[in-house]
């Protein structure tokens, strides 16, 4: 396969990522500005970051004023799994990859991103993920973008309506697996009490937002990973 082809591979097999990263940062886009920021510096967010879940909390913790070792915490804990996909992904690459290329394309790597390109059969070129990349980006970094600017034209009722789309996008993730498995079931539970007693118990109620988020992650995760461990092949063998 040519050097082009395999871009155009890559670039045709993220179009349908891209699509739905420009519905998600729209909703982005609209939360900052419905927070009193400039349109321009959502727009430069998505342009450094390609992380919907980090981008809502650290938009919530710079409103909230947290402190820099809070929001750092909160990336790092939400932000973790990527650096586990990197690896991953590093098993797969075509020979001839050098490290600068390797930091590039760490900094594009995402669920969507990481599956599609961890399940292709052949080894992954550094062309056909940069094509892979490109409608992703372009999709995140347009759609904070118009949804910026919708959110400066649109009447405040129907930025309001919008506003839930992120809810509903998070609902969406975790509703399949969690039919299919008590262990998310059990996950999904745990975090919502924990959430519910840090919003509503009175010694609980003055913990910022970013610690909330760190707390319930490593208890759930720890509680998860004690109770419901992943057997491995060895382990499910024996």
């Amino acid at each position: 396969m040519g050097r082009g082809a395999e871009y155009r591979e890559g670039l045709r097999d993220g179009i349908p990522i891209g699509l739905g990263y420009l519905s998600v940062s729209f909703a982005f886009g609209m939360m900052a500005i419905s927070l009193a920021f400039p349109a321009w510096a959502p727009t430069l967010i998505s342009m450094t970051n390609l992380t919907s879940a980090g981008q809502f909390a650290g938009l919530s913790l710079i409103v909230a004023s947290g402190p820099l070792i809070e929001v750092m915490l909160t990336q790092w804990v939400i932000n973790l799994r990527y650096a586990l996909m990197s690896l991953s992904l590093t098993q797969k690459f075509a020979d001839g990859i050098g490290w600068k290329d390797r930091l590039l394309m760490a900094f594009f790597v995402t669920d969507e991103i990481f599956v599609v390109a961890s399940s292709r059969a052949d080894l992954i070129s550094r062309r056909y993920y940069f094509g892979l990349a490109t409608a992703p980006y372009l999709g995140w970094a347009g759609g904070t973008l118009l949804g910026a600017i919708a959110g400066g034209l649109l009447p405040l009722s129907v930025r309001s309506a919008l506003g839930i789309a992120i809810y509903v996008m998070f609902i969406a993730i975790i509703i399949p697996p969690a039919r299919h498995s008590g262990a998310i079931r059990g996950v999904i539970v745990c975090a919502a009490v924990l959430s519910c007693l840090f919003h509503f118990a009175p010694g609980l109620r003055q913990v910022s937002s970013g610690f909330v988020v760190i707390v319930c992650t490593i208890v759930t995760s720890a509680l998860a990973a004690w109770l419901r461990p992943i057997q491995t092949e060895k382990e499910e063998g024996q």
